[in-house]
C-alpha cells in the first residue's frame, strides 16, 4: 500500500497531470524541458525500490560515488515495478520479455551494487524465459526467505 506514495506529493502528482501522456513518464518530459526533473528527484530520494535511492560514497572512503547493497525485499519490488511499468506503457503488445529487454539497452548506464544486480538480472530472466506465473511464485518465496538475512 505505501509503494510510490511520494507520488501523491504536489511536485510528483502536477508533474504527473502536467505531462502525461501514456507512451513513457512525466518525468521525462519535465527533464527534456528544464534539464532535470523535480519530480524525479524528489520520488528517487523516497522510494526505497529505486535503485537510484541506494547510490552514496564507497564505503572505503574514497569518496567514489557507487550503488549500495539493496535489501532483497527493495529488490523484489523494483523488479515489480518495473514489469508493471513495461505492461503500463506496451498495453495489449507486451511480453514477458519486455522488462528485460529495456533493462539490457539501458544496464551500462546503472550504477548498482553487483549483488542487486545479479538478483534483479535473476529475476528479469526468469520473467523472460520461463514466464510470470513460476517467477512471481519464485519471488514469493525468496522474499519470504530474505526476511532472516541480513544485509
Amino acid at each position: 500500500m505505501l509503494h510510490d506514495l511520494s507520488k501523491y506529493s504536489p511536485v510528483e502528482f502536477w508533474t504527473g497531470v502536467k505531462y502525461f501522456n501514456g507512451r513513457f513518464s512525466p518525468n521525462r518530459t519535465e527533464k527534456q524541458l528544464f534539464g532535470y526533473s523535480k519530480a524525479w528527484l524528489h520520488h528517487k530520494g523516497r522510494n526505497k525500490h529505486h535503485l537510484e535511492y541506494w547510490i552514496d560514497n564507497a564505503p572505503n572512503g574514497d569518496r567514489k560515488m557507487c550503488g549500495m547493497k539493496m535489501p532483497y525485499r527493495y529488490v523484489a519490488e523494483m523488479f515489480c515495478d518495473r514489469v508493471a511499468a513495461c505492461k503500463n506503457y506496451n498495453k495489449d503488445a507486451y511480453t514477458d520479455a519486455d522488462a528485460w529487454n529495456y533493462y539490457q539497452r539501458s544496464k551500462d548506464s546503472y550504477m548498482m551494487h553487483e549483488q542487486t544486480r545479479k538478483q534483479l538480472e535473476e529475476l528479469l530472466w526468469m520473467l523472460k524465459n520461463e514466464g510470470e506465473s513460476k517467477t512471481m511464485s519464485y519471488l514469493k518465496e525468496r522474499v519470504k526467505i530474505a526476511k532472516h538475512e541480513k544485509i
